[in-house]
């Protein structure tokens, strides 16, 4: 070999090692990724949006609806600033994320911060920590996230390290409700006459009714594949009252995460979704066009008559075609298995047992083996007196209400953070709240006679990572009704479920501690209960409450307030200089 080919071999090799050294560099940096603070604006206001041939205006984040995407990586820090330019009080809370130690950041109006008002802003500033896959924002006051919402995304920290195969293209899917009439008016309405409020007019994906409504046959949401490839659908029900059931004509779909933590792959036709919850599924395209299009569809489970709405909301699967034939005149084929009907407890019941964490070396379990504290939560409905000189439109002229433990949660004037933080809880809350249900009674049975509830601003104080187990069991009181439990701060192992009381000498010994569904959002079973276990190690104050927007308008949420622990990094920082005032 000659000097010029041994010196161009040498050049060649030299430079190999150079760029193989730069990828692996890269590598260890995405590895690593220490993170990167992004920063987001958010104006609040008014929009004109016409929906079934009626134009309204409507409350959105920088007009859009749905919202914004939110896109951020593990390991990155997000500063949000939220401007509010609408006549109405305004929070924004971040569902599903932690936020470890940046409690002041959770959203939540009255419980971790008063509203932002109008006029006024607020940077919304956390850390996103040891989380990755599919979660949502949406306002946290009255109703406003009827129309304010939208998805957030956190990628892996290192890329293409899904533990599925990597999808050609992600594509978000959000689920909402559509309402002709003005929200805030429907529900300040419905609080004053005690009665259920109107349901919506429609259900949407991504913001359109689709084609089964009248006048809406331009708004439907069209999804377009490629023969094939797989797509990641990222699915998140921000609808306000109803769990939804979902499926895709003549297609099998692959369930790989739930509430941003990665599952065992679960098979199926047919996905359930409450409101609060997020669902990753893998859909395999077809290996070549078929002739046709094929329907998208959505509809409600629906168990108690405030919630039902039989209506379903509908897109449009299309494969690229070759040789350029238009998709416009091909047949859509629906389901050849309908969607489960709107009652069908005993298909959710089974689809929600077999969702199973992963539970690998690398995406572990941590289940609480020991458990400090225990509870036993009533969850459902009950009655509250009717004001003196007022007609009332709940049973025997009272209002609708419902509770835990037979408390119905009496919203503060004051953010009860604030008056953790601070020591000045006296006026504000107290620390009675029942760790079990005043009275036992046949709880999926015949109803006591005395169906009225209490209420009070009442909370559970935790020590700093107690570990803590919650059984809570659905109430035949009024109606039995599934009701999906979002606990803020935590994620939460799902041990167990099952239809009837919840046993305490039987069923504990039916606990799954080794691969446990691990979620944010949980439906505790309609006639049944559902045990759930997390550790306490995020100083703050925690709010819980059913995710069914009417519910927690009559009551049905509580709080925890869990203390600082011993080290620095176990407290709670002081609240940032921009935090809004009552």
């Amino acid at each position: 070999m000659g000097p010029s080919l041994l010196l161009r071999s040498a050049i060649l090799r030299a430079m190999f090692l150079g760029f193989f050294a730069l990828w692996i560099l890269s590598e260890l940096a995405l590895a690593k990724h220490e993170g990167i603070t992004r920063h987001y604006k958010f104006h609040i206001k008014m929009q004109n949006i016409t929906r079934l041939c009626q134009t309204k205006s409507i409350v959105t984040v920088n007009g859009q609806f749905p919202g914004p995407r939110i896109i951020a990586r593990e390991g990155d820090r997000l500063l949000i600033r939220v401007i509010n330019n609408v006549k109405y009080n305004v929070t924004i809370h971040w569902h599903g994320v932690r936020q470890l130690r940046s409690g002041w950041a959770d959203g939540p109006a009255y419980v971790t911060q008063c509203p932002i008002q109008t006029g006024q802003s607020y940077v919304y500033n956390f850390t996103v920590t040891g989380q990755r896959g599919t979660l949502f924002w949406h306002a946290h006051i009255s109703w406003l996230r009827a129309t304010l919402y939208g998805p957030i995304i956190i990628l892996p920290k290192q890329q293409a390290s899904y533990p599925f195969p990597q999808p050609f293209e992600e594509v978000p899917i959000i689920f909402g409700e559509w309402w002709k009439a003005d929200m805030e008016t429907i529900i300040n309405e419905a609080m004053q006459t005690g009665g259920a409020p109107n349901i919506s007019d429609a259900f949407t994906i991504n913001g359109l009714p689709g084609p089964f409504y009248n006048c809406a046959a331009k708004d439907t949401f069209k999804l377009k594949v490629t023969p094939g490839k797989t797509y990641l659908l990222r699915m998140i029900n921000a609808a306000l009252n109803d769990e939804l059931f979902f499926s895709i004509a003549n297609h099998t779909l692959t369930v790989v995460e739930t509430d941003a933590v990665y599952v065992k792959p679960i098979e199926t036709k047919v996905v359930l979704i409450t409101p609060g919850q997020s669902t990753n599924v893998l859909l395999k395209a077809k290996s070549k066009a078929p002739n046709a299009n094929f329907l998208i569809a959505a509809r409600p489970y629906a168990t108690g008559p405030a919630s039902f709405d039989n209506t379903t909301t509908a897109g449009v699967l299309e494969y690229d075609q070759p040789n350029g034939i238009t998709t416009k005149n091909l047949p859509l084929l629906k389901p050849a298995a309908l969607l489960p009907k709107f009652n069908d407890t005993n298909f959710v019941m089974q689809f929600n047992k077999k969702i199973r964490s992963l539970a690998t070396a690398k995406f572990p379990a941590k289940v609480p083996k020991k458990v400090d504290r225990r509870f036993f939560f009533t969850v459902g409905l009950g009655l509250s007196p009717c004001p003196q000189n007022q007609t009332c439109q709940g049973p025997n002229n009272m209002k609708l209400a419902a509770s835990v433990n037979n408390v119905s949660f009496v919203q503060p004037n004051v953010a009860l953070l604030q008056a953790h933080f601070f020591n000045r809880s006296k006026g504000v809350y107290t620390t009675d709240f029942p760790a079990n249900p005043p009275f036992k009674f046949n709880y999926t049975g015949t109803p006591p006679s005395n169906i009225m509830v209490g209420s009070g601003t009442k909370v559970v104080v935790l020590p700093f990572n107690a570990s803590v187990e919650v059984v809570m069991q659905d109430t035949s009181i009024i109606v039995a009704e599934s009701h999906p439990l979002h606990l803020h701060g935590f994620n939460f192992f799902v041990v167990a479920q099952g239809f009837g009381n919840f046993d305490p000498n039987k069923d504990p010994a039916k606990f799954n501690l080794v691969d446990p569904a691990e979620r944010n959002t949980v439906g505790v079973p309609s006639g049944g209960w559902v045990a759930i276990r997390f550790l306490a190690d995020n100083p703050g104050v925690w709010f819980m409450h059913c995710h069914l927007e009417v519910h927690t308008s009559w009551g049905l949420k509580m709080a925890w307030i869990v203390n600082d622990g011993k080290g620095p990094k176990q407290k709670l920082p002081p609240p940032p200089s921009d935090l809004p005032k009552c």
